[in-house]
């Protein structure tokens, strides 16, 4: 045995995370294990003040923590993000490219058909999910280039197995964000080091603030028939709770996975695997 019973603890101490849209519902769960495996953790977001809260609770609770704001679409906005990651912790061993979602106005509904959907919705969805993927990737990849050594976690989706009734760009979005998580990995693995990983995670479903529109009603909180449909889809029977994904994203970012790239894996509560019937 290797020495060993504490091989599959997940300690990250010495090294530092970057998690772009960290303040969101999803990553600011994701930021607080890393902190919690002895990560200094960056936590990037549009939001300074969302961002800034969350790194002050960090902190208070014994943690490392900073906060930056950063537009993931706009690569001089990444690039300061990541100037300032460099004053404060001088270097960056993991990325986590949270920043994503959808918006009502790229979504089909009995008032809007597909064939109406504007443009500009459907192009600042796709921009957010794989645009905000692909720049922060160029950014701080350059660094673990240089280093030699580094992990990147993408966020892909259920849709991009298979994609869902009503929301064409964000399907679409997330699919690219696998074929782009695979093909970063063969990239980064071949032209610089096999010691750079990049692997996504597939969340199924988990109530956030830019879905909770199309699962739940606005007045009474009850499930949408959208809603119900995927309860009973999903074998486990209820939506995912942040915490449902840390197990993953930690074994992935960690030495634990060490032999693993190019992988999309299921964080889905079993809908990926069931037929529905």
């Amino acid at each position: 045995m290797t020495s060993d019973l504490q091989f599959f603890k997940f300690d990250l101490s010495g090294q530092t995370a970057v998690v772009t849209g960290g303040a969101g519902i999803l990553c600011a769960g994701m930021c607080k294990a890393l902190a919690g495996a002895g990560a200094s953790v960056a936590v990037l977001d549009l939001n300074l003040e969302a961002a800034q809260a969350l790194a002050d609770e960090i902190n208070q609770a014994g943690g490392k923590a900073s906060a930056a704001a950063c537009n993931v679409l706009d690569k001089a906005s990444v690039q300061a993000a990541a100037e300032t990651v460099l004053r404060q912790f001088g270097r960056v061993d993991i990325l986590i490219n949270g920043a994503g979602g959808n918006k009502p106005q790229a979504t089909t509904n009995p008032q809007t058909s597909f064939f109406d959907l504007p443009a500009d919705a459907l192009r600042w969805v796709f921009d957010l999910n794989l645009l905000g993927t692909i720049l922060p990737s160029q950014v701080f990849g350059s660094l673990m280039a240089a280093q030699k050594h580094g992990v990147i976690l993408n966020i892909s989706s259920m849709n991009a197995f298979r994609p869902l009734t009503r929301i064409p760009a964000y399907s679409a979005a997330k699919a690219g964000v696998s074929n782009f998580t695979q093909w970063l990995a063969v990239h980064m693995a071949q032209e610089y080091s096999p010691e750079i990983r990049v692997n996504a995670i597939a969340p199924g479903f988990f109530l956030t603030d830019q879905n909770r529109f199309l699962l739940t009603e606005q007045e009474s909180g009850n499930l949408t028939l959208r809603g119900e449909t995927i309860i009973a889809h999903t074998p486990m029977g209820r939506f995912g709770t942040p915490d449902d994904l840390l197990g993953t994203v930690l074994w992935l970012v960690s030495p634990a996975s060490a032999f693993v790239t190019g992988v999309v894996v299921p964080v889905d509560g079993g809908f990926s695997a069931f037929s529905g019937v």
